[in-house]
């Protein structure tokens, strides 16, 4: 009797586990679009409209306009333009009422993560040096942020280091869903791992814990791997604030933290949280006589995103 637990079960697998982390699905068999752009057009627009309401249509235009054409470099450089529009938002020159005006169109809601559109797609046919279909991709907000490239559980000679050349294939067949790319996914159900457009395979990381307790050499499970990874409020974060570039002018590289960094960042932010608390108490009481910066951690995030 054959093996039922192969490719395609594997991605209804995946499917459905983002569906109980509350994103919607779309076959994009079924959606119409022009299938020469990685980006769902209508919720993009729909989304920047939304998240940037009090801004005027004449914003969101000129910010679609900059995010549609990343200027001119190779597949790095748009990607590093990109991620500075999606950490830092758009600035935007418009005129409203005959005036000249400048705001910053945000791409993303960081504050209220239910103010953004989350999707998992799968099957989604991209055409530009050649025709290709990743298994998986997650949208949000029409933006193609995570490409996962997913290998059968049953065949012992195809393994997730089959699906890192797939992934490295599809940067050379249809590059431009690479520029709008946070993270990229190999998994074969047995080993789940991310990184980057520039990370080797030796840099694939897998995530071993949903809140922070772990062993390093613990087992890194299927569902520990993305739920940990993919919580929306998660995401967001590592999203904003745990993806860099680093390296030379010439040799710049994009780092994704490891969940152990993800981790020990998070736990020295409490505590300066709290000894910032304590701070302003011995202030408030008369004890402590200096002047306290209102954000000390703000500083721990700018030594990570040097190291």
């Amino acid at each position: 009797m054959p093996n039922l637990f192969n490719e395609d079960t594997y991605e209804q697998a995946i499917i459905e586990l983002f569906e109980e982390m509350g994103y919607s699905h779309l076959y994009a068999p079924d959606v119409e679009r022009d299938y020469t752009s990685p980006l769902l057009e209508d919720v993009l627009k729909d989304s920047l409209a939304r998240i940037n309401r009090e801004l005027p249509k004449e914003a969101i235009d000129e910010a679609l306009l900059k995010l549609h054409d990343l200027e001119t470099g190779s597949l790095l450089e748009k990607n590093i333009r990109f991620m500075d529009y999606l950490q830092n938002g758009i600035t935007v020159k418009f005129f409203a009422n005959g005036v000249e005006d400048s705001q910053i169109v945000r791409l993303i809601d960081y504050k209220n993560v239910n103010n953004n559109t989350f999707y998992v797609v799968n099957q989604f046919t991209l055409i530009e040096n050649a025709e290709r279909r990743p298994d998986v991709i997650l949208f949000i907000n029409g933006l193609p942020l995570v490409v996962m490239e997913l290998k059968t559980p049953v065949k012992d000679e195809v393994t997730a280091e089959n699906a890192f050349n797939q992934i490295r294939n599809y940067m050379q067949d249809i590059p431009p869903l690479f520029y709008y790319n946070a993270i990229c996914v190999i998994s074969d159900l047995s080993t789940n791992k991310a990184g980057t457009i520039t990370s080797g395979m030796d840099r694939f990381m897998e995530w071993k814990t949903k809140d922070g307790n772990y062993e390093e050499t613990a087992y890194a499970s299927f569902d520990t791997f993305y739920e940990g990874m993919f919580q929306k409020e998660r995401l967001l974060d590592i999203i904003k604030n745990f993806i860099l570039f680093s390296g030379t002018p010439t040799n710049r590289f994009k780092v994704l933290a490891g969940y152990h960094q993800y981790f020990a960042v998070k736990k020295r932010l409490r505590k300066l949280r709290l000894q910032h608390k304590l701070m302003v108490r011995a202030v408030y009481f008369g004890i402590l006589k200096v002047r306290v910066n209102p954000y000390p951690w703000s500083s721990m995030l700018i030594c990570y995103k040097k190291f």
